[in-house]
This record gives C-alpha cells, structure tokens and sequence, in this order.
C-alpha cells in the first residue's frame, strides 16, 4: 500500500480507538460500565443477535445466509481475504442454533452456485442433525441461485421456498482443469515430472489425460453422483430413478423445479418465516440474525477490504492465490 493508504487504516483505527474511549466514559458515568465491557468482550457466545423482526423475546427463529460459493478457506483467515461465504463460522452459528433453547426455527437463506462436496455434505449432515436430535424445522429460502450444493444443503429442509425466477438444479458432480498442453508446445514450456506412481500426476495440465486416468476420476464422481442421488431422494421423498432423470445437471427455473418436486412454495424469505410461524405453531416469536460478536477485528477488515479494493492488480493477485491449487469434485454450477 502506498502512504495515503496507511494514513487512511492509522485514521480508521484512530477512530474506533476514539470510539471505545468516548464508549467507555459514557458508560462508566451512567454506571452501565459492566454491561459495555460484556458488549465489547462477549465471553458466553460466539455471535450476537440481531433482532429483524420483534415478538416473543424468550421463542426466536433465527436466519442464517450461505451467500456465495460453500468454500472452506481455512480457520486462519487473512484481513485481505474478499469478504463472503465463511464455512467454518457457518457451521458454528448452526451448532449455536441448535443448543440454544430459545431458538425454535432456523430459516436458511440460500443464495450459492454450489461448492465443495465436503463442505456441502457437512452442512447437510448439520442439518439432519439438528432436525433428528433437536426436533427444530428447518425451513430453506432460495435467493437468485441454489445450484448444485446449494440444492444439496436444501434438499433436508423441512420446507423450501423460492422464486418463479431462481435458478436451482444443476444436479450432478463435476471435476475440472485445465490443459495447456497445446499452449506450452507453441511456446516451448515442457513441465519436468518425477513421480513415484502411474497415477500420481493425474490431471497433469501439461499433458493429455490417458483413459485409465478417466476411468479413475469417472468412478468417484459416479460416487459422488451417487451419494448426490440419495440424499435428493430421502430430502424430497423422490424415487431414486426419478431423481436420476431430473439430475443430468440441467438447470431449473422456479417454476420447472415446482413442478418437478424440487421445492414446495413460491415465496421469499419473508414468506417462509410466516409458514414456518405458522406450519410449527410458533406464535409471535422473534425473529433474529447472528453476527461475529468481535466488532473490531469486522470493521477493520472491512476498512483495509475497501483499501485494497481499488487496486486492480492487488485484487487480482489476491484473488488468484484464494483459488485451490488442485481439481477436485466439486457440486457447483459452471456457467
């Protein structure tokens, strides 16, 4: 970063010092200094609550979002990293749902083209829990796009609600890379390879895949594939051989997928929130969101995001470094 930038994060961080020092006398001359230190250093819960909708302070359904692409960055992350999906706290915020006695509903918004079959399994393997061992509904809201692993995590629901114009479907695996073979040939770039097995560069970019390589990846996503069948089948109540007609990875509008038993209701999120008030006998209950209960370590991500994100270059870096650096299946929509 140049000089205006670092004087911009010291101006920024200088700020929220203020903040929390004009914060801390405010309170400690109104005697609520126990309750601000409580705000500032949540100790009990990992994430706050946010209320949407007031009603019934002791029953909430709370509204959790998978926005964006069901990727695990890791538990480190950097401040750099483009603000987005963040798996791991996702996972968390459903285990707080689920041991928190006051919460009687989860509604999940879904708005992702899909993502890893890893990640998408733990989120649905979460869910069914929940439901089994908690006997709380989980009701799903689909955004513009629920495709492929954000079908996947659906699929459990008690209830889905969508679009006329959400795109879901894309039913199926798919395992991708590149091949620059032709491309190093013309600039004379050979990859040197030592390998200690066969198969051990398989998807070697450099090069052609063999047919015995094919064979091989073919397997596990018909695995996968598998997997992906059973659990549209046991979600939705859809005969397996049913399910693999409408799964060749093909995408649905609302409307197709209505008719096809992909989903139950036309609605928004508002929408499912009332069915789901009214479906569980829930009565006036709150209606809440989670947020990370550590303020300053999101503002300042959010400052420094902003920073950086004029520079075209160090975005673009960034953004190449953040993808994985090996193909693997994955339940995702290419367009």
């Amino acid at each position: 970063m140049n000089s205006k930038r670092w004087i911009a994060l010291g101006i920024a961080v200088g700020l929220f010092i203020f903040s929390a020092i004009v914060n801390v006398a405010t309170s400690l001359a109104f005697g609520n200094f126990s309750t601000f230190s409580e705000d500032l250093f949540p100790t009990d819960e990992e994430f706050v609550e946010t209320v949407l909708e007031e009603g019934d302070s002791l029953d909430k359904v709370v509204v959790l979002d998978v926005n964006g692409a069901i990727m695990d960055s890791g538990d480190v992350s950097s401040i750099f990293q483009a603000p987005g999906y963040d798996h791991r706290a996702f996972l968390r915020m459903l285990d707080q749902a689920s041991e928190d006695r006051s919460i009687k509903g989860i509604l999940i918004r879904v708005n992702s083209p899909g993502g890893g079959v890893v990640e998408s399994a733990e989120i649905h393997d979460r869910i069914t829990e929940i439901q089994e061992e908690t006997k709380k509904p989980v009701y799903i809201s689909m955004g513009s796009m629920a495709a492929s692993g954000g079908y996947y995590i659906a699929a459990p629901a008690n209830k889905i609600y969508a679009s006329p114009e959400t795109l879901t479907g894309s039913l199926g695996v798919i395992f991708q890379s590149l091949n620059y073979s032709g491309l190093a040939e013309k600039y004379g770039v050979k990859l040197e390879t030592v390998k200690s097995g066969p198969y051990k560069d398989i998807m070697n970019p450099a090069r052609d895949m063999t047919e015995d390589e094919r064979e091989i990846l073919q397997s596990m996503i018909n695995n996968s594939y598998s997997g992906f069948v059973k659990v549209i089948s046991e979600g939705r109540e859809i005969p397996e051989d049913r399910v693999r007609e409408i799964a060749d990875g093909r995408i649905y509008d609302g409307r197709q997928a209505l008719e096809l038993d992909l989903i139950d209701e036309f609605g928004y999120w508002e929408d499912a929130i009332e069915g789901l008030k009214t479906d569980h006998d829930l009565g006036d209950v709150s209606v809440i969101q989670y947020e990370s209960a550590y303020g300053f370590s999101s503002i300042l991500t959010m400052g420094v995001q902003k920073m950086v994100s004029s520079d075209l270059e160090m975005t673009s870096l960034m953004k190449l470094l953040s993808q994985p650096n090996a193909p693997r299946p994955m339940y995702l929509y290419q367009e």
